[in-house]
C-alpha cells in the first residue's frame, strides 16, 4: 500500500480529443488511493464480555482483524492485529461467545468457497474449523448460552446441500448435529441449536416451511408461500421460550405488498398458529432488525424507502434509540452488542463524507466517537447524494439516487455527461449514503445516477415480481426513462450518457449497447454475463435448489430460444460504441467465459472492446489494488468518450495482477 502524501493536482488530465468541450470541475480532483485505497479502520464490534474492541485494518496493506483492550467502555493501550492473512482483505469476522477467541471468513483467489477460522486473542493460534477444499461455510449461530462454540453450515456432504455443524472453536472438533436431505434453503436452530425450522423451494417456486415441535420429532406444515410472495416472506428467528417465530411476510391482509414482521405461534399449521402484526410500511418492506441476544424478540426495525428509519418495537430500547439520532449526522446502524447489553458499537453513515464509528454505553446514555472509516476524506471536495423518485413510462415509482458534480446547479449550469450506475443482483437494491464510486464519477465531472429497476427488492412484491422475464425489457426501459428524466431536467447531455455497473449492472452494460445500441455513448461491464445460456448452465450446485426462482424471474433452460433472445452476446453486430469489460477469474457466479465469449465475438468481427481480467479475483475485485486498477482504466476510458477529467493511469495496472487480453491500445495511458 502506498503512502498518500498529497492530493496530486498537478495530475490532472482532460482527454484530448473532448478537451474544448469538458464540463467545467471547480473542485480538485480526489486520487484513486483516496476513495478506493483501504479503509484505516472499520467494522467495529465489541466483545461479548465488553472487555475487547476489534475492527478491520491494514496489516501490511491487507485488512486484517485487530483487537484492542476496553476499560470501562473505553478503549485502553494500543490496538493489536490479530490475523495474518498476506493476500486478500478480511471482510467477515465476529468475537466467538467467551471473548477467547474470534473467527472470520476466507476464500481463495474470490471463488466463494468459505473457510471458517478461529483465532485465540492470546496467543494468536489459528485453528482451520471447517478443512473441507472447495466446500462453502457459513455461520449460522454464535450464542452466549453456547461459548466457545459456533453453529455452521457447510456443504461438505453434498456439494448441493449445507448440513448444519456445531464445532468447538478451541479444538475444531465439531459434529454434524443437521443432515440436510430434504432440499431445504434456510435452517433455524432453537435456543439449544437443534434445527427445527426449516425452508424449501418447491418446482412451482413456491416457498414451504417446516417445524418440528421438539428436536426429534416429525417435520409438519408450518406455512407456504406462492411464488409472488416467496422472496420477501420467510421466518427468520425463534424466541428463546420456543413459543414464538417471528416471520416476514407479504401475503396476509394486514401487509400485502410491501408485507410485515409477524409474531406467529410456533405450532404447525392449523394446530392453533396464531399470526400477530407487529410493525409494517406501505412504502416499502421490513428492512434490518435488532434482536435481543438475551430473548430473541425483535426490539426495532429499519424500514429504507429513500433512506433508512428505525422503528422501536421494544419501548425499552426507543430512548436508545432516540439517543443515538442526535450523535451524529447520517443513518445508523448497530454493529455488535455486548452480552449484558450495556455496550453498542454502532456505525453512522453519510453522503458526504466517511463512516463514524462510536461506542455508546446505554447505562450513562452517553456515545463515545472511537474513530472514523477514512481519516484521508475529511475537507475534501465530496458531495451530496439526494434520491429522487422517477416515474417510469407506466407509471411505477423508481426510488433513485443522483450525485452531482461539485457547483453544478440542475437548470442553471450546462448539461453535463452522466454515468448510469447499475446496481447487481438485480434481486437487490441502491441506497442513500457515502458511494466511493458516485464521489469519483462526480468529482471527475460526470453527473452520477442510480435506479432503483422494477425487479429491485425493498419496494414490495409487486414491484419486484414487475420485473419477472424483463431482462433487457421493462427492467432496461425503466433504466431509458431514468436516463431520459436526468436530460430532460437538465442534468445530462444526451449524447454523453455512460452505462455501467457489477453482476447483473454488467449484464445491463452489454443490454444498453445491444438492445438500445444509439442510446449509451460507451458502456463499462463489469462481472457481467452476456449469454443467459451459459450463465444458467454454470450455476453453483449450491444455488440447485434454487432453480425454480431463477426459471421464473429469469427464464428456462427448456426455452433455450427466450434465454438466447435477451443474451447480449446473440445481438453483439448491433454493437456500435466503446465497451470496456473486467473480470475475475475464479468468479463462481459469472464464469470468466461470459467475458471471454463477448470478447471473442466482437474481435471476430472487428469491433473494438477492452478487456481487463484479474487471475486473483471472483465476483467483483476485493483487493485494493485490483480494485484502484480497473478504476484507473475506467476514468481514462470514460473520459476519452464522455470528456470528463482523469488521474493518469501511472503505476497502478503494473502493481495490481491485472491482464489486458483486448484494447489496451484503446485506452489513454494503458500501454504505457
Amino acid at each position: 500500500m502506498r503512502i498518500l502524501t498529497s492530493l496530486m493536482l498537478g495530475l490532472v488530465t482532460t482527454s484530448s480529443a473532448f478537451a474544448q468541450t469538458a464540463p467545467p470541475v471547480s473542485a480538485p480532483l480526489i486520487p484513486r488511493e483516496v476513495l478506493f485505497g483501504n479503509p484505516q479502520r472499520s467494522g467495529a464490534k465489541v466483545s461479548p464480555d465488553g472487555t475487547s474492541l476489534g475492527f478491520v485494518a491494514p496489516r501490511d496493506g491487507v485488512l486484517n482483524v485487530w483487537v484492542q483492550p476496553l476499560v470501562d467502555g473505553k478503549p485502553s493501550g494500543e490496538p493489536k492485529p490479530l490475523t495474518q492473512s498476506t493476500t486478500r482483505p478480511i471482510r467477515q469476522w465476529n468475537f466467538v461467545p467467551g471473548s477467547s477467541q474470534i473467527v472470520y471468513l476466507q476464500d481463495r483467489g474470490g471463488d466463494e468457497n468459505f473457510q471458517i477460522f478461529a483465532v485465540d486473542l492470546a496467543s494468536g493460534a489459528e485453528t482451520c474449523l471447517t478443512p473441507w477444499p472447495g466446500t462453502r461455510a457459513s455461520i449460522l449461530a454464535t450464542d452466549a448460552d453456547h461459548p466457545h462454540q459456533v453453529l455452521v453450515s457447510v456443504n461438505n456432504r453434498d456439494p448441493a446441500m449445507f448440513d448444519a455443524w456445531r464445532i468447538d472453536t478451541r479444538t475444531g472438533k465439531g459434529e454434524m448435529v443437521f443432515k440436510n436431505e430434504g432440499g431445504w434453503i434456510s435452517m433455524l436452530p432453537d435456543k439449544d441449536w437443534n434445527v427445527r425450522l426449516v425452508t424449501r423451494m418447491l418446482p412451482d417456486g413456491s416457498l414451504e416451511a417446516q417445524m418440528r415441535e421438539t428436536a426429534a420429532g416429525e417435520w409438519k406444515p408450518f406455512a407456504s408461500w406462492t411464488f409472488e410472495n416467496s422472496a420477501s416472506s420467510s421466518p427468520f428467528v425463534i424466541a428463546k421460550d420456543g413459543k414464538s417465530v417471528f416471520v416476514l411476510d407479504t401475503s396476509r391482509t394486514e401487509a400485502k405488498n410491501t408485507g410485515g414482521l409477524y409474531e406467529v405461534t410456533f405450532a404447525p399449521k392449523g394446530e392453533g398458529q396464531q399470526w400477530r402484526l407487529i410493525e409494517t410500511d406501505p412504502r416499502c418492506e421490513p428492512g434490518d432488525t435488532l434482536i435481543d441476544p438475551k430473548t430473541n424478540r425483535p426490539q426495532a426495525i429499519a424500514f429504507e424507502y429513500l433512506r433508512s428509519e428505525w422503528t422501536p418495537i421494544d419501548p425499552a430500547i426507543a430512548p436508545d434509540l432516540a439517543t443515538l439520532k442526535k450523535v451524529a449526522d447520517g443513518d445508523f446502524i448497530i454493529t455488535s452488542r455486548s452480552d449484558d447489553d450495556r455496550y453498542w458499537t454502532v456505525a453512522f453513515v453519510r453522503d458526504d463524507g466517511p463512516v463514524e464509528t462510536y461506542l455508546y454505553d446505554r447505562t450513562s446514555k452517553n456515545a463515545s466517537f472511537l474513530f472514523v472509516s477514512n481519516d484521508t476524506l475529511r475537507g475534501l471536495p465530496l458531495v451530496k447524494m439526494t434520491p429522487e423518485v422517477i416515474k417510469s413510462r407506466d407509471g411505477l415509482d423508481l426510488v433513485s439516487y443522483l450525485t452531482l458534480p461539485k457547483g453544478f446547479v440542475p437548470g442553471s449550469s450546462k448539461p453535463v455527461p452522466m454515468v448510469l450506475f447499475v446496481h447487481g443482483g438485480p434481486w437487490a437494491r441502491d441506497s442513500w449514503g457515502y458511494n466511493p464510486y458516485h464521489q469519483w464519477l462526480a468529482n471527475r465531472g460526470y453527473a452520477v445516477l442510480s435506479v432503483n429497476f422494477r425487479g429491485s427488492t425493498g419496494f414490495g412484491k409487486d414491484f419486484l415480481n414487475a420485473g419477472n422475464r424483463q431482462w433487457a425489457a421493462k427492467m432496461h426501459d425503466d433504466l431509458i426513462d431514468a436516463s431520459n428524466w436526468a436530460v430532460a431536467k437538465g442534468i445530462a447531455d444526451p449524447k454523453k450518457i455512460a452505462i455501467m455497473g457489477g453482476s447483473y449492472g454488467g449484464y445491463a452494460a452489454l443490454a444498453g449497447l445491444t438492445f438500445t445500441p444509439d442510446f449509451f455513448a460507451c458502456a463499462v461491464d463489469i462481472v457481467g454475463p452476456s449469454n443467459i445460456v451459459t450463465l444458467l448452465q454454470s450455476i453453483p450446485p449450491y444455488w440447485g435448489p434454487m432453480k425454480a426462482m431463477f426459471e421464473q424471474r429469469v427464464g428456462s433452460l427448456d426455452d433455450e430460444k427466450y434465454l438466447a433472445s435477451i443474451s447480449p452476446i446473440t445481438f453483439v453486430d448491433r454493437i456500435q460504441r466503446p465497451l470496456l469489460i473486467g473480470q475475475g477469474a475464479n468468479d463462481p457466479r459469472v464464469k470468466q467465459a461470459e467475458s471471454d465469449q463477448i470478447v471473442a465475438a466482437m474481435k471476430k468481427r472487428n469491433i473494438p472492446v477492452t478487456y481487463v481480467l484479474f487471475p486473483d479475483e471472483g465476483h467483483g475485485f476485493a483487493r485494493p489494488e485490483n480494485n484502484m486498477a480497473f478504476s484507473a482504466v475506467t476514468e481514462a476510458f470514460l473520459a476519452k468518450h464522455l470528456g470528463g477529467q482523469y488521474e493518469p493511469i501511472g503505476n497502478d495496472v503494473s502493481e495490481s495482477s491485472a491482464q489486458i487480453p483486448a484494447g489496451a491500445d484503446l485506452v489513454p495511458g494503458l500501454t504505457k
